[in-house]
């Protein structure tokens, strides 16, 4: 969904630069021996960007309605308007399909960057007592209070995943960023130590008894991720303002690391295999590109279906979003036989309450149930596989 916004956005913009192209094409030449008559250039210019939205509209260039030099000129900046518009428009189609999957891929970079937090939080607390060291003689709390945390076998036995470490380096997902560790070095002096649960850990009190000592450990890790990196304040904050998607990716991300510190018990093994973005990310990677695909393939014919479908409403009042939910919708109805309709209905009218308007969830629900009912009714959608009696 955010693939093709960013896309129909793009293409907005760039009819704007077809525009200017015309524009550029009668401006009066101010170095020419003959004054340039304004008024015709100003009239060809109008003529020029009205028969472009014509163009853009319906698909057709108009018909030049004489043989005067001004008429080819017009056409001639129209016809290169419209070629350079679909220049753009082909290499905004790449781009965001690209995006589509770059940004589906960060997803899991974040998870695997973010399992190197520890490693990280230790460098820093290591800097952090040398600096103390060098400034004070004798013995410091920090160099003294913080020797549990770099003994916690759960921190040792992540960082020793042989897939994390191939990853990290082979996808560069280190923390080195130095505003990242700044934001790291402020939540352990802020947040971290002063914590009553890690300075508990750290005097060796351990609040389970029944505990071992790895489960005490593996317990500490799980209360960093949760309470300093998915909530707190200085790593949300950095999280937040270097990744645009942050908010909308963190329950994602939290929940792959959850599940990956359930998945180290004290038998785990350096060989352990870590979460995927996905049971099956070669199916979906495929799912999630052909439906981008097909919406933009069919976008002209789904665009026909919801304006029918809206009696005594303009189509282009629609709301952007809405209209690019309806069409993923409509194209996955179509072209996915496996997916029951119910279920794509009820997933498009999440996204929507999630994404638009307050209005759009009972706006998607009624447009798409009786699409539905009209698609399937002509054939256009029929579905086969065990549970999909009777398309539903």
């Amino acid at each position: 969904m955010q693939a093709l916004y960013g896309y129909q956005q793009a293409v907005a913009a760039d009819l704007l630069l077809a525009q200017d192209r015309i524009a550029a094409a009668f401006e009066p030449d101010l170095r020419a021996d003959v004054a340039p008559d304004r008024r015709l250039l100003e009239g060809q210019r109008k003529l020029g960007e009205a028969q472009l939205r014509e163009w853009h509209r319906t698909g057709e260039l108009p018909e030049t309605s004489g043989d005067e030099a001004e008429d080819r000129a017009v056409a001639e900046a129209v016809r290169d308007a419209a070629d350079y518009y679909q220049k753009l428009v082909q290499k905004e189609t790449t781009f965001h399909a690209g995006q589509l999957l770059h940004g589906a891929e960060s997803i899991h970079d974040q998870y695997l960057h973010l399992l190197n937090m520890p490693a990280a939080l230790l460098e820093v607390i290591t800097e952090d007592n040398e600096r103390e060291a060098r400034r004070f003689t004798g013995p410091r709390f920090e160099a003294a209070a913080t020797a549990r945390l770099f003994g916690n076998a759960a921190v040792a036995k992540l960082l020793g995943n042989e897939q994390l470490q191939q990853s990290t380096i082979r996808r560069k997902l280190q923390w080195t960023d130095a505003e990242e560790r700044e934001a790291l070095r402020e939540a352990w002096q802020k947040e971290i130590k002063p914590d009553e649960t890690v300075q508990a850990y750290l005097a060796g009190r351990n609040t389970n008894l029944d505990a071992t000592d790895y489960e005490t450990d593996l317990e500490l890790l799980r209360h960093l991720y949760k309470e300093f990196v998915f909530r707190g304040e200085a790593l949300p904050r950095w999280l937040e303002s270097s990744d645009v998607n942050w908010e909308e990716n963190r329950p994602i991300v939290r929940n792959l690391v959850l599940k990956t510190l359930k998945m180290l018990p004290f038998e785990a093994t350096e060989k352990q295999e870590l979460m995927n973005l996905s049971a099956n990310w070669d199916d979906d990677r495929e799912f999630a590109e052909t439906l981008y695909k097909q919406t933009l393939e069919d976008d002209a014919k789904a665009e026909k279906l919801i304006a029918d479908s809206t009696e005594n409403w303009d189509v282009e009042r629609v709301a952007l979003l809405d209209k690019i939910i309806l069409k993923m919708a409509l194209t996955e109805m179509q072209l996915f036989r496996g997916i029951p309709v119910k279920v794509t209905i009820n997933e498009y009218i999440e996204i929507s309450k999630v994404y638009s308007t307050p209005k759009s969830k009972q706006f998607v629900n009624g447009i798409l149930d009786k699409l539905a009912q009209d698609l399937a009714a002509s054939g256009e959608i029929r579905k086969s596989g065990r549970g999909l009696m009777d398309n539903q």
